[in-house]
């Protein structure tokens, strides 16, 4: 599905959320800043955007992995054309199968992409072996606004609207109707923290972005 939408995905992202995706990037990478990462991991990286974001903390390097070839092969352009390629690679991988040893970054990343693991609890505790002894993983994820009017304009939009979009400009309803029923039956919140705090992380912390449409977790790797 996502080799499918490859081509149009960035656009959709930018467009669909009104450019706010860009802003929620840029507070995860701010939540870095504190430990000074040289080594960052980007799982379910996609095209790339965020760990292009995370060169902004002047980082040894970047290392991003998805399990989508057709992802990467976009995010791969990108890096190429943004003369990127020394800073930032590619790995082809599945997040339930990390292929590098334990402790090997100081920092780990996933932008909208926990609730696509095949098995997200697996996914969590690689996440937590590959980081070094007090080395922090941030994630952002699609959430639903608490408010309940809010919350109901914003179902409208989700299941009627944004599914409508995605097929015009991707040709893919089936992938934008996964979108809203992911995010639906995905924990979100404290049970998504509490799912943090089994893997094995401390200090594990919930905000929500933009009325709670996306949230934004943290989860450190005690020394």
């Amino acid at each position: 599905m996502f080799d499918d939408i490859a081509g149009s995905y960035d656009f959709l992202n930018h467009m669909l959320s009104l450019n706010v995706d860009k802003n929620w990037r840029r507070k995860a990478i701010r939540t870095l800043m504190p430990i000074h990462p040289k080594q960052i991991l980007d799982v379910a990286t996609g095209t790339g955007d965020l760990a292009i974001a995370a060169l902004s903390l002047n980082p040894d390097h970047v290392t991003g992995v998805d399990v989508s070839a057709g992802m990467l092969e976009v995010g791969r352009k990108k890096i190429v054309k943004m003369r990127l390629g020394e800073r930032i690679s590619f790995v082809e991988a599945s997040c339930e199968n990390l292929p590098f040893p334990e402790s090997s970054f100081d920092a780990a990343m996933v932008a909208f992409g926990v609730r696509n693991f095949t098995d997200p609890d697996q996914g969590l505790r690689e996440l937590f072996r590959v980081l070094r002894p007090g080395g922090k993983l941030v994630i952002l994820e699609f959430s639903l606004p608490e408010h309940k009017w809010l919350k109901a304009l914003y179902r409208i939009y989700f299941h009627r609207i944004l599914p409508l979009i995605g097929k015009v400009f991707s040709k893919d309803l089936a992938a934008y109707r996964y979108l809203p029923e992911s995010v639906e039956s995905f924990a979100r919140g404290n049970a998504f923290v509490s799912m943090l705090n089994h893997a094995g992380f401390s200090a594990s912390t919930f905000k929500p972005l933009t009325a709670g449409i996306c949230g934004l977790y943290t989860g450190m790797k005690k020394e």
